[in-house]
């Protein structure tokens, strides 16, 4: 059973947001009236109608926001009482309230070997008790993550073009290859951001002037670790993929951070 989301989250700070856009999307079926255009007008609602119909649209102004939360074996390292896994679901509930006060769609998809919840984008009121209602209810058994059968999920569930937000984590160079290929086929339907975690034990020992033989070799091999980590970043950004390599404890206010930053620079 995971531990409860904690009810303590960072706050965003108030951004003025720039336009992003001018799309359009569809809102509804009206009455023609002098003035409409007549390239909107709805043969086959007029057909059912007396009167002339017009299709109204508005500014696409709201985008979608999906979390994707990996439940698998390499979420299941703990750091400070908490599992990995913990950390992120307490990022998407934060990140989630941030994006729904943006007046964007958020939405959810959790994965492991195979895909589990999903929550169509939307910002309706009741969204944000669902979105909560469906982390309380996650149980894993921490199966090896299928990112293949992920890709597919979201190819066949998620249509219009989103930001995916991808809580995850990778420790070697060599794992992180086997999901690369389903990362970038991702990053070719939607702007994906992959947020992953920095090993804090290791950093510590880094941290820490080797004594003796043997610390000296256990800092080698814990250099070699966090370099793996950097290099992930730096192929990430190779393939054009967006990537947050944080702490467990900062994960909630530095997702949320990245999330505003692209969305005052219009990348959404």
């Amino acid at each position: 059973q995971l531990m409860g989301v904690s009810s303590r989250f960072n706050e965003a700070g108030n951004l003025r947001l720039r336009k992003l856009g001018n799309s359009m999307e569809f809102e509804q079926i009206k009455e023609y009236v002098s003035g409409d255009d007549h390239r909107k007008v709805n043969w086959k609602a007029t057909a059912r109608k007396t009167n002339l119909m017009v299709n109204m649209f508005t500014d696409e102004k709201s985008k979608h926001i999906y979390c994707l939360i990996d439940k698998g074996r390499n979420m299941k390292m703990p750091f400070e009482g908490m599992t990995l896994l913990d950390y992120a679901i307490n990022a998407a509930v934060a990140l989630s309230r941030t994006i729904l006060s943006k007046k964007d769609n958020a939405g959810l998809v959790t994965f492991s070997n195979t895909p589990e919840t999903f929550l169509a984008a939307n910002h309706k009121s009741i969204q944000m008790q669902n979105m909560m209602e469906a982390l309380y209810r996650q149980q894993t058994d921490y199966a090896e993550s299928d990112f293949e059968s992920l890709y597919t999920f979201c190819r066949k569930k998620i249509k219009t073009r989103s930001v995916l937000i991808l809580f995850t984590n990778f420790e070697s160079v060599s794992g992180f290859h086997r999901h690369l290929p389903y990362l970038r086929k991702l990053a070719k339907h939607h702007l994906l951001l992959v947020v992953f975690f920095e090993n804090t034990e290791i950093k510590t020992l880094l941290d820490k002037p080797a004594g003796n033989l043997e610390e000296i070799y256990l800092k080698t091999i814990a250099e070699k670790f966090a370099l793996e980590k950097r290099q992930i970043v730096k192929e990430l950004q190779q393939w054009g993929i967006l990537s947050l390599l944080t702490t467990p404890r900062q994960v909630s206010i530095q997702a949320i951070n990245k999330y505003l930053e692209l969305k005052t620079r219009q990348a959404l």
